[in-house]
């Protein structure tokens, strides 16, 4: 069975005079879809993405059904304030989205369902969070090159579409879509395909940073700039 579960937008930002705003779930597919939603605070730390169980947003509904057809507001409910005082960067939520397996009635054959995570970020009150502010380094591990970035700024940074040009000018694709994310005061490490040789001789980086398209200077063994 294909799934249907579409969720519209793949990404939501809480203004501080906002306390709520909301995603909306529909059903493509020929199958009544059922749906588990829950959202999650989210940090980064040596070990990447840290997900716990949130106090600050909560989901409405939770568990929802979806006719074929059918589509459903779910409200994401922040409870208490924005992030306040001297400086104050965004907080970052994950919602999770899973389709539920439902019965079958004994027919065969595989049932796939979807998971969705997606990013939810609220915007400290008074004075807008400043801008990421990142700080990049390449560096070898054994046969492999790791892109390190640092953030120091008071806002996400988005990386993608990510490609390496090197000094003789060749190019060399790291990833065509998402790399992932870098949140306020947080360091990310990834672990790139291209063989550690395509970096050896330095070149120029070319990312895609929250849509918008940036360069960056960088040769093995930099130290963070």
């Amino acid at each position: 069975m294909a799934s249907g579960l579409q969720v519209a937008p793949v990404t939501l930002s809480l203004q501080p005079s906002q306390n709520a705003d909301g995603l909306w779930l529909s059903n493509t597919g020929d199958n009544v879809i059922h749906a588990q939603v829950r959202v999650y605070h989210w940090a980064q730390d040596a070990n990447g993405d840290q997900l716990t169980l949130s106090q600050g947003l909560v989901i409405s509904p939770p568990i929802l059904q979806l006719a074929v057809g059918e589509q459903q507001l779910v409200r994401v409910i922040r409870l208490g304030a924005p992030p306040n005082g001297p400086g104050a960067a965004e907080d970052a939520y994950r919602v999770a989205i899973d389709e539920l397996p439902v019965d079958m009635h004994g027919k065969k054959g595989l049932q796939f369902v979807l998971h969705y995570t997606l990013p939810v970020f609220v915007e400290p009150a008074g004075a807008a969070a400043a801008p990421p502010i990142l700080h990049w380094s390449l560096q070898q591990d054994g046969d492999h090159a790791v892109l390190q970035v640092g953030n120091t700024g008071g806002s996400h940074a988005q990386l993608a579409s990510l490609s390496f040009i090197n000094s003789a000018g060749q190019r060399s694709e790291i990833t065509p879509g998402l790399l992932g994310y870098v949140l306020p005061g947080a360091t990310m490490r990834w672990v790139l395909k291209p063989p550690v040789a395509v970096f050896a001789s330095g070149g120029t980086l070319e990312a895609s940073i929250n849509g918008e398209k940036a360069t960056q200077k960088l040769s093995l063994a930099d130290r963070p700039r």
